[in-house]
């Protein structure tokens, strides 16, 4: 989730929704290969979020060769390859779901990933461009001080696609059938067109028609490929009914996440009654994070996080936009404490 699913937010889901698996916002590959200090922040994360995956974006094989090293040198857990943003600045170019109507280009990238993967496991990040590497140890001074370690493990990191049922028709069975020429580790299905972008309910039947070749393709196979679904999960009754109407190994869950870390833990049946009280302390740790992380000088990127989580309760509106306001968790506080004095807390 571009601009939502940043270091402060994952650290957050991650402790109180405890997820199987984290992911990135997704970050060019060619902003990587430039060095672009800002994309490199996205790459920072806390241990609580492992198994923690990259995920980049782009059209060029070579730039997903040296960003899968990028990723390998930063101790990443997986590396997920963005095959299914609507967006049209990114999907015009041929990224992002635009690689669903240029196949061939589409295993080129898988490949080159997964080469630069098993190339850094034999001989390391190699001769990277000197401002790539400044700006990898420059990210590498942040993350001790959440807690990860500051040398990467030299293992060989699983390779996954992130993906939509079709461009502007559904195209799941032939388009599965070719990325699996890739054997992708994974495979996930937001189960919507380019043409739809976020309009309409998920198509989950597409996605189980995509599960069905997988599960084929893995009848024999040492090295099965997992394939997980997408779209409209917002409860444990959806993720159940889906999982079962798919047969998918898992789901993602995105949008139900915004001012809801709690997700997780309901989708897993322990779900508990989340009290405003609660929200209220975690937005305020929530902003702490991001102001330690990215500074005050972004702490407008916070507010729409607030907005979130003051969602369902007498008054809320009001809060909302005088939050919106709000320049530090200094000042937020003050606003939260007028809202717990007025709700009996």
């Amino acid at each position: 989730m571009d601009g939502v699913s940043d270091a402060p937010f994952r650290f957050i889901v991650a402790k109180y929704g405890k997820p199987d698996v984290t992911i990135t916002e997704f970050i060019s590959v060619d902003g990587i290969s430039h060095g672009a200090e800002r994309l490199f922040t996205d790459f920072i994360y806390h241990d609580i979020e492992r198994p923690v995956c990259a995920q980049v974006f782009g059209n060029d094989p070579d730039l997903f060769y040296l960003a899968a090293k990028v990723v390998c040198e930063l101790g990443f857990d997986g590396l997920d390859i963005n095959m299914g943003c609507p967006a049209k600045s990114v999907a015009a170019r041929g990224a992002g779901a635009g690689l669903i109507k240029n196949p061939k280009l589409a295993l080129k990238i898988i490949e080159a990933a997964k080469q630069g993967v098993s190339d850094w496991v034999s001989s390391g990040k190699g001769d990277l461009p000197s401002k790539v590497e400044n700006a990898l140890d420059n990210t590498k001074e942040i993350l001790p001080d959440l807690g990860q370690k500051t040398k990467a493990e030299r293992k060989t990191i699983p390779v996954s696609v992130k993906t939509r049922i079709g461009f502007d028709e559904i195209v799941i069975e032939d388009w599965v059938e070719n990325l699996l020429e890739a054997a992708p580790a994974n495979i996930s299905v937001h189960g919507r067109t380019l043409k739809q972008l976020y309009s309409g309910a998920a198509d989950w039947g597409a996605i189980g028609r995509g599960a069905s070749i997988v599960k084929d393709y893995n009848q024999g196979n040492p090295e099965p490929v997992t394939i997980i679904g997408n779209g409209d999960v917002c409860s444990r009754a959806d993720y159940l009914q889906k999982l079962e109407q798919s047969g998918v190994d898992g789901v993602l869950v995105g949008r139900a996440t915004l001012g809801n870390p709690w997700i997780f833990a309901e989708l897993r049946g322990e779900h508990h009654e989340v009290t405003l009280q609660e929200k209220i302390e975690v937005a305020i740790e929530h902003a702490a994070m991001h102001e330690k992380i990215k500074s005050l000088r972004a702490f407008v990127e916070m507010r729409k996080h607030f907005g979130w989580y003051l969602k369902n309760f007498p008054g809320a509106s009001r809060y909302r936009s005088e939050i919106m306001q709000t320049n530090s968790t200094e000042q937020a506080k003050i606003i939260f404490a007028e809202l717990l004095s007025k709700n009996n807390f």
